[in-house]
């Protein structure tokens, strides 16, 4: 045994370097970690951290790098999901007795799961959007002469399958969605309060996530390549697919990143109308943990593939959420290369939610969420605390990836 922090499995394909120390990790994880481990295009060795779980062909919390290939179903469907954190100029002290209000206040001002919506078919999105949100859609990104609406419009002109999510994709634009995506009201270790949350890009990254994931299958059983599990198929660079595959998914990226500062900007005025009006800090983070990116390490150009990860370089901020009822963490990153520059993403999920749901009672949720203002019903025992990680553990196991600049607990909590 070595006092390093990772652990290295051989596998027959690339080794495996875990980050798993004294945290949970079932056979299906493992299973899948070697599968990954085992394609050709792999390039040095797959990084697991330690929130990882079953995803769908790869695990969530895990770093793939390759060379000359994409895996569709590893970036997954919820493409550029992040998140995204402000200090405010706002104390503990200063907040109202009952925060129901306030929770009330976010609810209103942001669409969230499938309610707060007239429009049947497309619950969760605006009506009409806000003037922020329709001006974001139109505007020119920055550094860039396209807009999100130009962007998805070149993604979609040959693609009708994508068009009926594109269409919608306006009205989702600084709205919540649903399962885990989260927006919550914190304070740290001062006392100062904090508007953070979780989401991506909704229905249109959904779209693009499926789509290619198909057209991947479709290459698979055209080219007669057999693969350990179907969600492992891959577009090869060079392809049709590749390419058009990046476009889509750096507008998606794009999307959630937007998608998130429209969002905080309505959180904060709701801090604003339900307690006093607010400034956002200095400190502020916004960052994806399931994207792919084009960087170096140990000396080559490599696309990096972080599914459930965030990027933690040195010196880099990010954010480690843990659940309805337990801390979450500000970080440096310490830019550890074995982990390909990355931290976990949150506590990992410790059972499915159908296995969450027969296990847990909503005395069970109650208890554990107590002092959180946050649904207490059987619509949210999915995401109970109880069906994640211990995140002191998770933490725990990556010291040497990042550094706690600061801690947060929750004091109201939005789901999806």
């Amino acid at each position: 045994m070595t006092d390093r922090e990772y652990v290295e499995t051989e596998t027959e394909g690339a080794p495996i370097k875990s980050w798993t120390r004294g945290v949970p990790v079932d056979e299906g994880s493992w299973r899948q970690l070697r599968n990954v481990a085992r394609l050709p295009f792999v390039y040095r060795h797959v990084a697991a951290m330690p929130d990882v779980h079953l995803g769908m062909g790869a695990t969530v919390g895990s770093v793939i790098p390759t060379q000359g290939a994409i895996i569709p179903a590893a970036v997954g469907v919820d493409i550029g999901c992040g998140m995204m954190a402000v200090q405010t100029s706002l104390r503990a002290e200063e907040l109202p007795d009952s925060l129901s209000g306030l929770r009330t206040a976010i609810e209103r001002r942001v669409p969230h799961g499938r309610t707060n919506n007239a429009r049947e078919n497309d619950r969760g999105a605006w009506d009409e959007a806000p003037e922020a949100v329709a001006a974001a859609w139109t505007a020119a990104s920055s550094g860039r002469d396209i807009t999100l609406k130009d962007g998805l419009d070149r993604i979609v002109e040959r693609d009708p399958k994508l068009s009926r999510a594109a269409r919608r994709s306006p009205l989702h634009l600084g709205t919540l969605g649903t399962g885990n995506h989260f927006i919550e009201v914190c304070l740290d270790e001062r006392d100062r309060v904090w508007a953070m949350l979780h989401s991506g890009s909704r229905g249109i990254g959904n779209a693009i996530g499926r789509y290619f994931i198909e057209r991947a299958k479709n290459d698979m059983r055209r080219w007669f390549i057999n693969l350990p599990d179907e969600d492992l198929a891959y577009l090869p660079e060079g392809s049709e697919n590749f390419g058009r595959y990046v476009r889509a998914v750096g507008w998606a990226q794009r999307f959630a990143r937007t998608n998130r500062e429209l969002m905080m900007g309505q959180v904060l005025a709701a801090i604003g109308e339900t307690v006093r009006p607010v400034e956002a800090t200095e400190m502020a983070v916004n960052c994806h943990h399931n994207y792919i990116a084009k960087e170096e390490h140990f000396g080559g150009g490599i696309g990096v593939t972080r599914k459930g990860a965030v990027r933690a370089g040195n010196g880099e901020l990010g954010i480690i959420p843990g659940s309805m009822g337990a801390r979450s963490y500000i970080v440096r990153g310490k830019g550890d290369p074995e982990s390909f520059l990355s931290c976990s993403h949150g506590a990992g999920r410790v059972m499915s939610r159908g296995a969450a749901r027969r296990q847990f009672t909503l005395a069970d949720h109650e208890a554990a969420t107590a002092g959180v203002e946050c649904r207490k019903d059987a619509g949210v025992i999915d995401e109970t605390p109880g069906a994640y990680k211990d995140i002191d553990a998770v933490m725990a196991a990556q010291t040497g990836l990042v550094e706690v600049v600061h801690t947060l607990r929750q004091v109201v909590c939005v789901k999806g």
